[in-house]
């Protein structure tokens, strides 16, 4: 073997850039995360070829003293952590001190910099990959720092023969300026290509201006189906912006996550993600969103990959709740009630929680005796079993009326239908508008506001609800919303009562690594909740006496092998509740009224009042959305009035 001999500085150097400098757009991303730490209000970034010729950053921060300025360009050298402790809690987005070094030792480097506002004398150091030898001389500069890299890999051929087109090149920058910018809504910002300006950002400091920084990123429509999302726990807060299902991505090419203001790619982060939004996507569909989580910087461990791109959690388990349940909520919060701009001040809608025990009704939702829906084997006819009643077939539970349902949750709503539909059908007013000038002549009608999907006014092919709003035209696809609605009674129902289980006949023995033995002693409870009973039996093998009763037609091993694969990845599992909704999904699905059902204009009503009540109405079980909506305005583009 060769002897051991210590590497020059040159070598060194170009190693640390294999890892820190892996394209044009690692340069752009270091550079600006050091004007974001100087402080910078303002920074321009002039790129040419893609950054192989050229990448220029200029910013108005703190800047480097002229005896540091050699320091800057030197490996591990760095003002931003002096001791252990604050590398335990980094709070700047640079720290390692060697991204200058390395970028100098594949490239030609010039760094320009002054500290004193009233004066432009300045300095500027330079040097190159070849020697690394920094040369510095006075140069006069306005306050801040300008870096400049020219001929990126001029004396590593190899590594510029992997870059790709100058196209790919450049997406790559643009995506890195652009989530610097999402992450600093307080720095303005200018991007430059070739000599073309092609971003100009100016610093968002109110939520109108960061809402249209917003939409100026990741586009208008984003904006246009994104609800807000902020919430505190502890010393976690999470704040942002999350898309609506229906306006779900191909790729996820519009998820951006940061925690303390730096841009991450962490598994355990898209895990919880993904489960929030389990219930209400196409498979292979992803959400989009904008999010920023805060917390204590010692909880947290940025110093894991040599971009920073990941991160380790101190509590990975607590970080995962609190993102799975915050958007979790939000997203079962988006109701028409929610998101209708129509929505009255003295309109009410029924609670799902108070709807009364009883056989699942086709448009009230409603369950009796809901532990039958889980003491068979999850067939489409337990959606109309009821205790002592012959089963139902699909047909006959189709045909079943409705017209002796309990609708006193909506009763006041109807009502005030039937009071203004003979008024509509008399005059030219509409339903709407009838309801507000009744409302208007008598203050103590409250019943008189208009619900935010309004009231039915027809049905189309046996398919669609025509109904009218404060807004304008309601089209609702009843079947895709009375699915949703069954499948979240059924839901309600398990998680009301518990998850039904049943023991094994014969008592199923799995081998199994220790670290998944320990895993079973230390989250008994856990699987006790998920309706498993599973006891460590010998050295690497477990046994499960107990299951729960929807999955007894499953396969229980590899459930098992899956749930416990979960908890040593992420901390937590849903596979067995995600199991059970499948069946529930199916289930919601045939018990629900099916296209070419003649609803009447009450029953219809009926539907759009349990849809403003239920969480996630807005998409059926598969993602699909249940209801649209055309204001005034629309029609009047759509017929070209006004013009």
């Amino acid at each position: 073997m060769a002897r051991i001999k210590k590497l020059s500085s040159r070598l060194a150097n170009q190693i640390a850039a294999g890892e820190v400098v892996e394209r044009p757009s690692s340069i752009v991303k270091e550079l600006l995360e050091n004007s974001v730490d100087a402080q910078a209000s303002r920074v321009s970034i002039d790129i040419q070829a893609a950054g192989t010729k050229l990448i220029r950053v200029r910013d108005d921060g703190l800047g480097i003293t002229e005896q540091d300025l050699p320091l800057a360009l030197d490996r591990h050298a760095t003002s931003k952590i002096g001791s252990l402790d604050d590398l335990e809690q980094v709070r700047s987005l640079g720290f390692r001190g060697e991204a200058l070094a390395s970028i100098g030792s594949v490239s030609r480097l010039t760094l320009h910099s002054n500290t004193e506002s009233q004066s432009s004398r300045g300095f500027v150091a330079s040097c190159s990959g070849r020697d690394m030898q920094v040369e510095q001389k006075p140069a006069p500069h306005p306050r801040g720092t300008t870096v400049e890299v020219r001929d990126l890999f001029f004396n590593t051929p190899a590594r510029r023969k992997f870059l790709r087109t100058e196209r790919t090149e450049f997406n790559h920058i643009d995506d890195v300026v652009k989530r610097i910018a999402l992450a600093q809504f307080g720095l303005g910002v200018s991007l430059t290509h070739n000599g073309r300006q092609l971003l100009d950002l100016r610093p968002a400091l109110s939520e109108q201006e960061r809402l249209r920084r917003v939409a100026s990123l990741c586009g208008p429509a984003f904006v246009e189906n994104a609800v807000e999302v902020e919430r505190v726990a502890g010393d976690m807060k999470l704040v942002g912006w999350v898309a609506q299902p229906t306006f779900s991505r191909s790729q996820a090419d519009l998820q951006h996550f940061f925690v303390n203001g730096r841009y991450i790619r962490d598994k355990l982060v898209v895990h919880a993600v993904r489960q929030a939004f389990n219930d209400v996507l196409y498979h292979g569909r992803h959400p989009a969103f904008v999010l920023f989580l805060e917390l204590d910087p010692a909880s947290v461990d940025v110093n894991v990959h040599p971009a920073k791109h990941e991160v380790r959690f101190r509590d990975g388990r607590a970080v995962h709740s609190f993102v799975y349940s915050t958007l979790h909520q939000s997203v079962a919060d988006l109701r028409p009630d929610a998101l209708s701009v129509g929505t009255a001040a003295g309109a009410t809608s029924p609670s799902p929680a108070s709807a009364p025990a009883g056989r699942l009704d086709l448009l009230t939702g409603e369950l009796r005796n809901p532990q039958d829906v889980f003491s068979g084997g999850g067939t489409a006819t337990d959606v109309a079993l009821a205790a002592g009643e012959a089963p139902l077939t699909i047909a006959q539970a189709e045909a079943m009326s409705v017209a002796g349902a309990n609708l006193s949750e909506s009763a006041a709503q109807l009502a005030t239908y039937q009071r203004l539909y003979a008024p509509h059908v008399k005059s030219r007013g509409s339903v709407a508008e009838n309801a507000v000038m009744q409302a208007a002549s008598d203050p103590d009608a409250e019943d008189a506001a208009v619900p935010p999907l309004g009231f039915a006014i027809a049905q189309l092919r046996g398919i669609y609800i025509l109904a009218e709003n404060a807004d304008g035209l309601i089209l609702v696809d009843m079947h895709a919303a009375h699915e949703r609605i069954v499948y979240e009674r059924l839901k309600e129902a398990r998680d009301s009562h518990g998850i039904p289980r049943q023991p094994l006949l014969v008592p199923l023995s799995l081998a199994v690594s220790q670290r998944e033995c320990d895993l079973v002693e230390r989250f008994t409870d856990l699987f006790n909740n998920f309706g498993l009973q599973i006891n460590v039996s010998a050295e690497e093998q477990i046994v499960v006496r107990e299951i729960p009763v929807s999955l007894q037609r499953a396969d229980v091993e590899q459930l098992v092998r899956d749930v416990l694969a979960d908890l040593l990845q992420h901390g937590t599992s849903d596979r067995i509740k995600q199991h059970e909704n499948d069946i529930l999904s199916t289930m919601a699905c045939h018990g629900s009224v099916r296209a070419n059902r003649k609803l009447t204009v009450p029953e219809m009503n009926a539907l759009l009042r349990s849809m403003e009540a239920t969480e996630r109405s807005g998409q059926c079980n598969h993602g699909r959305p249940t209801w649209a909506r055309l204001t005034m305005g629309d029609l009047d583009r759509l017929f070209s009035r006004g013009r």
